[in-house]
């Protein structure tokens, strides 16, 4: 049999995988067009303090508990206890909520952009017209991930 190499997975290429998980690129252009150059400052601190912290934590409970399906809640619940588990579950459910709501007039935005090149597109339509366009969209998005 010839000689076969192991697929590995590089250095950068978990680096790359890490940023987009945990920051993403769409932090970094929307923090640069409203604070501009001033933004890299708080970027190194936020890498600093933050990312990498979160990279090596992550890293290390996943492959300490490989065989939990829970994520977070797994990992918390084997090391601090079912209660603080809990907890950690509710708490991860209660911030997502305004982080999904927001997802679709962030989609509008883009379409704006995609269609005008600039942000004016949400600025046309009165705040209940805007609102009702979101709920529309997140409705449909619900009925979506409800069939699938």
């Amino acid at each position: 049999m010839p000689n076969v190499q192991e697929k590995q997975l590089r250095w950068y290429n978990i680096a790359l995988m890490s940023f987009i998980t945990v920051w993403g690129f769409g932090n970094v252009v929307n923090n640069y067009a409203n604070q501009g150059l001033v933004v890299v400052f708080s970027w190194v601190f936020i890498f600093a303090l933050y990312f990498i912290p979160y990279a090596l934590i992550v890293g290390q409970l996943g492959s300490t508990f490989k065989e939990g399906k829970g994520g977070v809640s797994t990992w918390i619940k084997h090391t601090m206890g079912p209660g603080l588990a809990y907890l950690a579950a509710w708490t991860y459910w209660v911030v997502h909520i305004p982080y999904l709501a927001q997802k679709p007039q962030a989609i509008l935005i883009a379409l704006g952009w995609a269609l005008k090149g600039d942000g004016s597109l949400i600025k046309e339509y009165t705040v209940v017209a805007l609102q009702g366009l979101t709920l529309a969209l997140f409705v449909f998005f619900m009925w979506v991930a409800s069939r699938a």
